[in-house]
């Protein structure tokens, strides 16, 4: 008969032997693709990063504000795929919100507006106010003139003021009164189009419009611009909410 193997005790205090290198690599890969894969999913259909590149909301949203944008109860993404799904919320009078615009192709950036007529409302601007079903509006954030567009400027097929709001759709328009390309040139957005309405600002940039409607070598140069000239970053902007 052949006697047992002798086993013997690993001595105390003797270091267990640790993965190998190529298992610590595959480990940190796996780590870091799920960690990849929440982001995607929790931006896709909670929330997302937004750049201001135009200046048709201010001086209430900069040229150069980086926006948190909430979609919850407005639009959920679904995660690798362009389709979205509207939600049980709708936006309020004077709201601000981000939307899909109703023109154009698919592949149009999103604009930021704020919501002026309700569905059901008739909206009409006189006297270089904007009137609600016959009350003029009370606006404390306009910058510019508020007139109406000479019925060259109109996008077709959307005939001008006054209007009613149609139907699960909402007529926005830009606080920039005097540089907003909006609701009184090409019509009312539809509930479908709206994805979300921002929360904070995360980051601001004192920069020109360039910067962020140019190549992704602009934006990175203004950020390293900014890097290297703090006084360009707007500090008391900074976790602003909305």
């Amino acid at each position: 008969m052949k006697a047992d193997p002798i086993k013997t005790k690993p001595r105390k205090g003797a270091a267990e032997p640790g993965p190998s290198l190529p298992a610590k690599v595959k480990s940190e890969i796996l780590a870091w693709f799920w960690i990849g894969l929440v982001f995607l999913l929790v931006n896709g259909t909670l929330g997302q990063a937004r750049v201001i590149p135009s200046g048709s909301m201010e001086n209430t949203i900069l040229v150069g504000d980086h926006l948190i944008m909430s979609r919850v109860g407005y639009d959920a993404g679904v995660p690798f795929t362009p389709w979205h799904v509207s939600l049980w919320r709708n936006p309020k009078r004077q709201q601000i919100i981000i939307f899909k615009p109703p023109y154009g192709g698919q592949d149009r950036p999103d604009l930021i507006k704020r919501v002026i007529g309700l569905p059901g409302d008739q909206v009409d601007i006189r006297d270089g106010f904007v009137w609600i079903n016959g009350r003029k509006l009370q606006e404390n954030y306009t910058t510019g003139p508020t007139r109406v567009p000479f019925s060259s400027e109109l996008l077709a097929p959307f005939r001008g003021l006054p209007l009613t709001v149609p139907p699960d759709q909402y007529f926005v328009m830009g606080d920039n009164r005097g540089n907003s390309y909006d609701s009184r040139y090409w019509g009312c957005v539809p509930r479908s189009s709206i994805i979300g309405t921002p929360v904070a600002i995360y980051l601001s940039v004192d920069t020109t419009e360039d910067a962020w409607n140019g190549s992704l070598a602009d934006r990175f140069l203004a950020y390293g611009q900014a890097l290297l000239h703090p006084r360009e970053i707007r500090w008391k902007r900074l976790f602003d909410t909305f």
